[in-house]
């Protein structure tokens, strides 16, 4: 397995900057779109909406008055810099592990960046069955939720 920096696993951090660069993209031209269209209804089972959540997963803390903002972003920052450090660290970790930390660490500070500059998370994904629908989401919580599930097939692995 290649080392980078340290020992550790940095070569899988073009994955990280490919998911911030994708999210952002992908922001940017929802944010273009939508603001032009409004919603746009694609298939019978996704629309793409603009939603500026200000909360965490599902809107949880949504309605408060802003001290969530800095708690998420704070948290954010405290979870980055932790994969950082043990990606610095790690030199005999399996892909899956180092894949799955650098989707999460991308998505987090992809979301960060946004908490940052502009105050809200804009997720802008939509997808529902009939009248359900699950809440809106964006690139960034599409790679935290992949990479939750890298770790957890990497954690359950046979060693």
């Amino acid at each position: 397995m290649a080392k980078g920096a340290g020992g550790g696993q940095w070569r899988w951090l073009w994955l990280t900057f490919g998911v911030i660069a994708l999210d952002q993209f992908t922001k940017s031209v929802a944010k273009y779109y939508l603001s032009t269209f409004s919603d746009v209804n694609e298939f019978f089972w996704l629309n793409f909406v603009t939603v500026h959540n200000t909360g965490s997963a599902f809107g949880f803390l949504d309605n408060q008055s802003g001290w969530q903002l800095w708690l998420f972003a704070a948290l954010a920052l405290a979870v980055s810099i932790g994969i950082l450090v043990y990606l610095w660290k790690a030199s005999g970790i399996h892909p899956y592990t180092a894949a799955a930390l650098a989707l999460i660490l991308g998505g987090a500070l992809g979301n960060l960046y946004d908490r940052v500059v502009y105050g809200y998370v804009m997720d802008f994904i939509d997808v529902h069955f009939g009248s359900w629908h699950w809440p809106a989401f964006n690139i960034a919580d599409s790679a935290i939720s992949i990479g939750v599930i890298l770790l957890l097939i990497s954690a359950f692995r046979k060693a």
